[in-house]
């Protein structure tokens, strides 16, 4: 049997990315073609790439009505969505465990959570704003309670789908109830876990956005808003840009480590 070469196995992902590239420059090239050749709409309606990057350059770095303004936007979001993502990822861990170990706390608890999670976020900030008030708690609760519930459940699943045979060999070789959990189960699952952890993400990040866009707590959200009450759409464009940006960033790192995990466990082929 023969195996391809290294650079045949490479020249596919390095194609993949010339093609995103060129599709990047496609989208561009008729996105300027459509505002600045042919003007269809208005600049306040659709504005333009060279509007668009203005923003930026007013928010980023430069100066203008922006100035600072979406950077210091980006860093109010960053900080609210890893504080929140961290509680909801050690809360979502232990409660997951205990629905795993425990069918009567799984067979209620995790029969609610299957159900909350088909709930849109934005359907959590009327509740967060009149329980907690317009402010900071009501933002987090929200990114919070998004992000525990695929947790929960996913690692619920995760150790509930070990093979019944590797808890017979761990109380085998000796291991308690602990060293069965710690050194048997969670290692056994953590693929699938890691799973769960860029689902996560992804619901607290937007949920995040969306408790932001209706609260008066600076941030990506309210910068949406804001271009939204001056009519100012290059700046409603820069900022989805930037949120989806972000967004593709970290589930990238996610799913680079959760790649790097199952390639270990022999559950995905190394490049």
């Amino acid at each position: 049997m023969t195996t391809a070469p290294l650079s045949a196995v490479r020249r596919p992902r390095s194609m993949t990315f010339v093609w995103q590239i060129a599709g990047l420059i496609i989208i561009i090239s008729l996105w300027w073609l459509v505002t600045d050749v042919l003007k269809i709409w208005p600049p306040y309606v659709f504005p333009s790439p060279k509007d668009v990057w203005e923003e930026f350059s007013y928010g980023l770095w430069g100066t203008g009505p922006q100035d600072g303004k979406l950077l210091s936007s980006v860093g109010s979001s960053l900080r609210r969505v890893a504080l929140g993502y961290v509680i909801a990822v050690g809360l979502g861990g232990v409660v997951g465990l205990l629905m795993s170990l425990w069918r009567p706390l799984r067979e209620t608890l995790g029969a609610y959570l299957q159900g909350l999670q088909s709930v849109p976020s934005i359907a959590f900030v009327p509740f967060a704003i009149l329980f907690l008030g317009l402010n900071e708690r009501a933002v987090m609760f929200v990114v919070i309670i998004e992000g525990f519930i695929p947790v929960a459940l996913a690692v619920s699943g995760a150790v509930l789908n070990v093979p019944p045979a590797w808890r017979t060999a761990g109380r085998t070789l000796g291991a308690n109830n602990f060293g069965l959990v710690t050194r048997v189960l969670l290692p056994a699952a953590l693929p699938n876990i890691v799973t769960g952890l860029r689902t996560a993400w992804s619901f607290a990040w937007r949920a995040l956005i969306g408790a932001e866009l209706l609260t008066a707590n600076p941030g990506l959200g309210r910068l949406l808003e804001v271009g939204r009450n001056t009519s100012n759409m290059a700046l409603v464009i820069a900022t989805i840009i930037i949120v989806g940006v972000i967004g593709a960033l970290f589930d990238l790192l996610i799913r680079t480590l959760e790649s790097r995990i199952r390639r270990d466990y022999g559950l995905e082929a190394g490049a």
